[in-house]
């Protein structure tokens, strides 16, 4: 079974930053995608970031790019996000995502497993 674990987000200032991860336990795949989204209070889900174990490609959405930065750890099961530059409209919950046997491609047609999700406000 595969479990997602996000870390603890927070509250921020606009313009600071914070660090999420995501610890993936029982990906037992050679290839994958993890994948970062957020949905903002009354507001649709978006697909963050995202990046391949087969290549190390990246993706992210227009909202974020130039601020955040999405790595994996030594184990390439673990994903972070480091986000920066924060703006208040970055509030939102995050969820840690994967998809085995595909690159970041899929974020865009459903992704197989969850983490719980995580809250991060950014205050004005």
């Amino acid at each position: 079974e595969v479990q997602l674990v996000e870390s603890v987000g927070g509250l921020v200032q606009a313009g600071g930053s914070l660090r999420l991860s995501c610890a993936a336990v029982g990906l037992a795949f050679d290839v994958y995608a993890l994948g970062w989204f957020r949905q903002a209070p009354g507001k649709g889900g978006e697909a963050v970031s995202c990046i391949s174990s087969r290549n190390g490609s990246t993706y992210y959405s227009d909202s974020v790019k130039g601020r955040f930065t999405i790595s994996s750890g030594n184990a390439k099961s673990t994903v972070y996000l480091q986000m920066n530059s924060l703006k208040p409209e970055d509030t939102a919950v995050y969820y840690c995502a994967a998809h085995p046997d595909y690159d970041c491609h899929i974020i865009f047609y459903g992704m197989d497993y969850w983490g719980k999700g995580t809250l991060v406000t950014v205050s004005s």
